[in-house]
C-alpha cells in the first residue's frame, strides 16, 4: 500500500469555527480534513463553497470525501500558538456603520506544521493527485483556510507503508472514539504525558452541509485499540488515517 506524504506548513493559518459571537471569529486548533479536502480540490481545480450552485455538496467535496487522510502535528504537542488579529474591512459593503468601515478580529494560528498522508488507491484521481503534488502544477494557489494564508507545500514523496500490528502508540491525530487511552498507577510515566484534544470537522452533511465532528486526540501517551481499521505503519510512525 502507499500513501503520499508532504510537509505542510504556513506563516499563519485561520479555519473559521462556526459558532463565532459578535466581536471574535475563532480557530480551529489544527487543520481538520474538510479542510484538508479543500486544499487538495484547490490543487485539483474543483469548485468550493461559493459555486456549488444546486449541488448536493461543494465539487471538492463531492469528489473527494471518500479519500483518506492522516495528520501529525508538527508543532510541540500538537499545540499552535494563537494571536487575535484586528484588522478593517473598508469596502463599500463591508458595514452598514458610517464609513462602510468593518473592524474584524480574528484568531490566528503562528507558524502551524504538518505532516500529511494520502491514502493512495488504484484510480485515476489518486493518480491526477499524485502527479499534481509531485510536479508542483497547482490549478488554485492552496491556502490554509483563507486566501490570507498561503499554504507552503514540501518534501513530497510517494512512500510505501504497511497494516500496522500490535498498536500501542499513533503518531498522528485519531479519533478519540477508536481508543482507551491507558495511564499507570501515578497518571505519568517516566517521559511527560500529554495530550491535545478537539472536536474537529471530519465531514460534511448533505442538507444543509453543516459539519460532521468527532472528537480527535493527538497524544504521547499508550493506547488500546478497540478497532483495528486504518492504522498503518509508515517507516517510524503509526498513523490514522480519517
Amino acid at each position: 500500500m502507499e500513501s503520499l506524504r508532504f510537509t505542510l506548513s504556513g506563516k499563519t493559518a485561520f479555519f473559521k469555527k462556526p459558532d463565532v459571537n459578535t466581536y471574535l471569529y475563532f480557530t480551529y486548533g489544527n487543520i481538520h480534513k474538510v479542510a484538508l479536502l479543500g486544499i487538495i480540490g484547490a490543487i485539483l481545480g474543483f469548485k468550493g463553497y461559493n459555486l456549488q450552485d444546486d449541488r448536493e455538496y461543494p465539487e471538492f467535496y463531492e469528489k473527494l470525501k471518500e479519500i483518506k487522510v492522516a495528520i501529525i502535528p508538527k508543532n510541540a504537542q500538537g499545540y499552535i500558538s494563537k494571536k487575535v488579529q484586528t484588522f478593517n474591512n473598508s469596502v463599500g459593503y463591508a458595514s452598514k456603520e458610517e464609513g462602510g468601515n468593518l473592524i474584524i478580529k480574528e484568531q490566528w494560528l503562528e507558524e502551524p506544521n504538518w505532516q500529511v498522508f494520502i491514502l493512495l488507491e488504484d484510480s485515476k484521481l489518486s493518480e491526477e493527485i499524485t502527479d499534481r503534488f509531485l510536479t508542483g502544477r497547482y490549478k488554485y494557489i492552496p491556502y490554509l483556510g483563507k486566501n490570507d494564508h498561503f499554504a507552503s507545500i514540501t518534501d513530497v514523496e510517494v512512500v510505501e507503508m504497511e497494516v500496522a500490528a500490535q498498536v500501542s502508540k499513533i503518531d498522528s491525530l485519531f479519533p478519540k472514539e477508536n481508543v482507551e487511552l491507558l495511564m499507570d498507577d501515578f497518571g505519568f510515566e517516566d517521559d511527560e504525558q500529554w495530550k491535545y484534544e478537539e472536536n474537529l470537522p471530519v465531514g460534511i452533511e448533505e442538507h444543509q452541509n453543516q459539519y460532521l465532528f468527532k472528537k480527535m486526540c493527538f497524544t504521547n501517551m499508550k493506547l488500546r485499540i478497540r478497532e483495528q481499521k486504518n492504522i498503518y505503519s509508515v517507516q517510524d510512525k503509526t498513523i490514522h488515517f480519517i
